[in-house]
């Protein structure tokens, strides 16, 4: 099971540190902070070149608590916020990617979320240095809600700007 549990971190960490280095440093096909700040304008997201610079960090730093199971539970938090604002810029394409829909900020998000209830597993730091267990759905839910309330003015932002009329 532990095994399995550092492989979903590991892929998960990855993905979403790519994800991240893409806004950052225009790595892996992304614009960096001045190609992407104008995407985030035209979703409400301002001042844009700081809220590229706050989300790639977001992730990045998200992606390495949970790779490395270093309190993993603020990775989970960070990891799922910034999914939550992710997936809100394109709710009204629905959840298929194929068509522009959040399915993989709702993926990622779920699967943050689900290895803050198992936990990082016995190949963590977290293990390693015998620090206090932060994993179950108590402390799973106290970080999701936590996230949630740190993305709400990002998600407001995201819906007024997606019902003005164009």
């Amino acid at each position: 099971m532990d095994e399995g549990i550092l492989l979903l971190r590991v892929v998960l960490a990855v993905l979403v540190a790519c994800h991240g280095t893409q806004k950052l440093f225009g790595w892996f096909g992304g614009g960096g902070i001045q190609g992407t700040a104008p995407l985030f304008a035209a979703w409400g997201l301002r001042p844009a070149p700081l809220m590229v610079a706050v989300a790639g960090t977001l992730e990045v730093a998200g992606a390495a608590s949970i790779a490395s199971g270093t309190v993993s539970i603020l990775g989970t938090a960070l990891v799922f916020g910034t999914m939550l604002v992710a997936a809100s810029v394109s709710r009204q394409n629905g959840i298929w990617a194929a068509k522009g829909g959040y399915e993989l900020p709702l993926l990622y998000g779920l699967i943050a979320l689900g290895l803050g209830v198992t936990g990082p597993g016995r190949y963590s730091v977290d293990q390693a240095l015998a620090l206090p267990d932060f994993t179950g759905m108590g402390y799973t839910a106290a970080a999701a809600a936590l996230s949630f309330i740190g993305a709400s003015p990002l998600l407001i932002r995201t819906t007024r700007t997606a019902r003005k009329p164009a």
